[in-house]
C-alpha cells in the first residue's frame, strides 16, 4: 500500500497560481525534468546569434524553470495535455477562470454604448470570449477591426467591473495616437480618459487608460506596474524582445491579459511564448472569410520578377546575403523601374523599403524629380515625428493619387490607412509576419476604394541553377500567398541597364 501511494505521488502533478504571471508546479524530479524538455525549443535562427556563436548559449529557450518550478500561467492547457499524454494525474488548486458572461449580456452592454458604428458578429464574439476567459490571444487579421474589439473590452472592464487602470501596449508611436483617435471615433472622450505615452511624455497619470509604446516603459520599476488591473498587448506578435517580455512579467497583479494580433510567425516557440504571456489562441476570423463577407477590399498580388542582365548576375554569383541586398538597393536600373512603376499607377500608392539612406531617400528623390508637381509625395521613416506621421495618414485619406515612401518598420504594422490602392514591396523579405502585416495596409475599404493591388518586386540574379538569396525568399512569399489563398500572378520582366 505504501509503495502504491508513493507511486501515485510520483505520477501526479499539482499546480497552483504563483502570481498572475506564473504557475508553480509541484511534482517529482523526474517529471520536472520531463517538463523542462517538453517546454524547451531551439530559437529560429539561433545559429546566427552572437551568444550562440561564442558558445555562451545553447540556442534554446526554456519556458519551464526547473529550479523554481515556475511556468507561464497561459500554458496551463499545454501542461494538462502533457500530463494526459503520459497518464499522469493532475490537480489544480485554483479554478480555471470562466466568467459567466452570456452572449445576450454582451450584446446588451454594446447597445448601451450607443456606438457610431455597428460591430460585426465576429467582433462581438471576440469581445465576449475575452471577458469570459480573462486571458486570451485574439488572432484576427489586419482590417478586421481589432481596435473596436479592444474598445469594447476596456469599456466593459471600466464601466462594469470598475477596473482602476488598463495598460495598452503598442509597438510604435504612430499606433499610440491612432488607437486614441479610433477610441474618439467610437464616441469615447479620449482627451480626458486616455493618456498617451511615447518619447518624452510623462509616465504618471490619473487617467484610467494608458496607451504606450513598450520602449517607453520597459525600464520602469516593478512597482509602477502594480496599478494595472488589465493589460492589452496590441500587435503582440512583436512581443519577442526581452525588454518587452519583462513588462509582462512585471505585471504580477494584472488579471486580465488580452493579446491581439493578425499574424503569428508560424513557429511553435513564438506561439507558446505568446500564449504563456496572454493565454490560449482564439481565432476570430480569417482574411479569406473577411473577403468572402465583403468586409475588406478585393485584393490581388502582381509578382514582378526582374531578371538582371547576365554580366551582373555573374558578378553576383558569389555574393553573400548582405552583399546581394547592398547591390539591389543601390541598383540604378532597379530603382528606376520602381520609380516609373509608382508614377504610372493610379490611386494612392505606398512604397515600403528597408534602408533609409541607401534606399528610401534615393527612391523619394527619384520620384520627386519625375512626378507631376500636382501629386503629393510623402517620406516616412523612424525619425519622422509621430504627429507628422498622423498628419500624413489623415491627408492620404482625403487624397486620390498620392505616393508614400515609408520604411517597413514604421508603416508595415498597425497603421490604418483605408484609402490605399497600391502597395509596392521595394525591399525583399522572407518574414511571414512582416509580409502579411504589410499586405494588411491595403485591405481596408473606403468610399473611393473597393480593391487593391500589391506589387511584389523580386529579383532573379541566377547565373546557373543556384537560386540567389532573395529569389529564395520570394519563393517563400509565394508559399505564404498560396496558404492565405490570395490571388497572385507572376510577371517575368527583363531589367535593362
Amino acid at each position: 500500500m505504501l509503495f502504491r501511494s508513493k507511486w501515485k505521488m510520483e505520477k501526479h502533478i499539482k499546480i497552483k497560481n504563483y502570481n498572475e504571471v506564473y504557475l508553480q508546479i509541484n511534482c517529482s524530479d523526474s517529471i520536472s525534468y520531463e517538463l523542462r524538455d517538453y517546454f524547451s525549443f531551439l530559437v529560429p535562427g539561433h545559429q546566427y546569434i552572437p551568444q550562440f556563436k561564442a558558445k555562451l548559449w545553447n540556442g534554446r529557450i526554456n519556458l519551464y524553470d526547473v529550479r523554481k518550478r515556475l511556468i507561464y500561467r497561459g500554458l496551463l492547457q499545454h501542461i494538462i495535455t502533457f500530463a494526459q499524454d503520459r497518464n499522469y494525474t493532475i490537480s489544480y488548486e485554483n479554478e480555471v477562470y470562466n466568467n459567466e458572461f452570456s452572449y445576450t449580456e454582451g450584446v446588451q452592454f454594446i447597445k448601451s454604448l450607443n456606438l457610431k458604428i455597428e460591430p460585426r458578429d465576429y467582433q462581438i464574439e471576440a469581445f465576449i470570449h475575452a471577458i469570459r476567459n480573462k486571458r486570451t490571444l485574439l488572432l484576427s487579421p489586419t482590417a478586421s477591426g481589432k481596435s473596436l474589439i479592444i474598445y469594447l473590452i476596456l469599456r466593459y472592464l471600466h464601466d462594469e467591473q470598475k477596473h482602476r487602470k488598463t495598460l495598452i501596449i503598442v509597438p510604435t508611436t504612430s499606433l499610440v495616437s491612432q488607437l486614441a483617435t479610433d477610441f474618439s471615433d467610437y464616441g469615447y472622450d479620449s482627451d480626458s480618459m486616455v493618456h498617451r505615452i511615447y518619447s518624452g511624455q510623462d509616465k504618471e497619470t490619473e487617467k484610467p487608460i494608458i496607451i504606450s509604446t513598450w520602449q517607453s516603459l520597459y525600464k520602469m520599476p516593478p512597482k509602477y506596474f502594480e496599478q494595472f488591473d488589465s493589460v492589452v498587448g496590441d500587435e503582440c506578435h512583436l512581443f519577442k524582445a526581452k525588454s518587452l517580455m519583462s513588462i509582462m512579467v512585471n505585471l504580477t497583479k494584472t488579471q486580465y491579459r488580452i493579446g491581439t494580433t493578425g499574424t503569428l510567425d508560424g513557429t511553435k516557440t513564438h506561439k507558446l511564448v505568446l500564449e504563456g504571456l496572454f493565454g490560449p489562441v482564439h481565432k476570430v476570423i480569417t482574411t479569406k472569410e473577411l473577403m468572402d463577407q465583403k468586409h475588406i477590399a478585393d485584393f490581388e498580388i502582381k509578382c514582378l520578377l526582374l531578371k538582371h542582365i547576365d554580366p551582373l548576375c555573374k558578378m553576383a554569383k558569389n555574393y553573400s546575403y548582405q552583399e546581394e541586398i547592398e547591390y539591389l538597393v543601390l541598383s540604378n536600373s532597379r530603382n528606376n523601374f520602381i520609380t516609373n512603376l509608382s508614377i504610372s499607377l493610379n490611386g494612392n500608392t505606398l512604397i515600403l523599403y528597408q534602408y533609409v539612406d541607401k534606399h528610401g531617400k534615393i527612391l523619394f528623390d527619384k520620384i520627386n524629380s519625375k512626378i507631376d508637381k500636382s501629386r503629393k509625395t510623402f517620406f516616412v521613416y523612424g525619425k519622422t515625428d509621430v504627429e507628422v506621421r498622423e498628419d500624413i495618414r489623415r491627408i492620404v485619406e482625403t487624397e486620390t493619387n498620392a505616393i508614400i515612401i515609408a520604411s517597413f518598420g514604421v508603416f508595415s504594422t498597425g497603421v490604418n490607412i483605408k484609402n490605399l490602392h497600391n502597395i509596392i514591396f521595394a525591399s525583399p523579405s522572407k518574414s511571414r509576419v512582416r509580409n502579411l502585416q504589410s499586405i494588411g495596409r491595403g485591405l481596408r475599404k473606403s468610399e473611393t476604394k473597393s480593391s487593391a493591388v500589391l506589387f511584389d518586386i523580386a529579383d532573379d540574379l541566377r547565373s546557373g541553377k543556384k537560386l540567389n538569396y532573395t529569389l529564395s525568399h520570394f519563393e517563400q512569399r509565394i508559399r505564404i500567398y498560396s496558404e492565405e489563398k490570395f490571388k497572385f500572378k507572376i510577371y517575368k520582366i527583363s531589367l535593362k541597364e
